[in-house]
């Protein structure tokens, strides 16, 4: 593993098994091969639920399985610590106002790996790599209840929204254990 004089992890240099030649990329484009042969479609473009969730990208977190969503049920908009970003707002607002959907749910979690972090620890850790102070902030904070009420609140308020949808926020434990609105 790499680290900065931040203590912040940039990449693993840990070897993934696998066979020589092949990456992990193309053995999930294999995997992708398998599931085209079997796929039900096609679906229609709006998602049949009327619902769009936002949430962390934490790979051990698999949104379509905790909330038990089905293929074409929901549009899942992901990002490092489920940020409600610009770039959030703006696929919000074309689910919303192009493709019909009515609800919003937010998931945090726990035990995230934005927490682990200051931004200051972060720009520096880019710094130090490429010579290059990034900008902006990478827009972590406490997750919580509170925090998820307000990232709801900025996802309403946004000039694009339709300012009418439903949007819970919920926060849940990593590993799954239940979670609380």
């Amino acid at each position: 593993m790499l680290r900065s004089s931040g203590g912040i992890v940039l990449r693993s240099k840990t070897p993934i098994p696998e066979e020589p030649g092949v990456t992990v990329t193309d053995e999930y484009l294999s995997h992708n091969t398998e599931y085209a042969k079997t796929f039900q479609g096609p679906l229609p473009l709006p998602p049949s639920k009327h619902i769009a969730i936002v949430a962390c990208m934490d790979a051990r977190i698999d949104v379509y399985r905790v909330l038990g969503i089905n293929e074409g049920e929901a549009h899942v908009i992901r990002n490092a610590g489920g940020v409600v970003t610009d770039d959030v707002i703006r696929s919000l607002a074309i689910s919303q106002r192009l493709l019909g959907t009515q609800e919003i749910i937010l998931i945090h979690h726990t035990d995230c790996g934005m927490l682990t972090f200051t931004d200051d620890d972060f720009k520096r850790a880019i710094q130090d790599e490429t010579g290059v102070k990034p900008r902006g902030r990478p827009s972590h904070s406490l997750t919580s209840p509170r925090t998820c009420a307000s990232r709801c609140a900025a996802s309403r308020t946004a000039p694009s929204s339709p300012n009418t949808s439903p949007c819970e926020g919920a926060s849940s434990t990593s590993p799954p254990a239940g979670s609380t609105k």
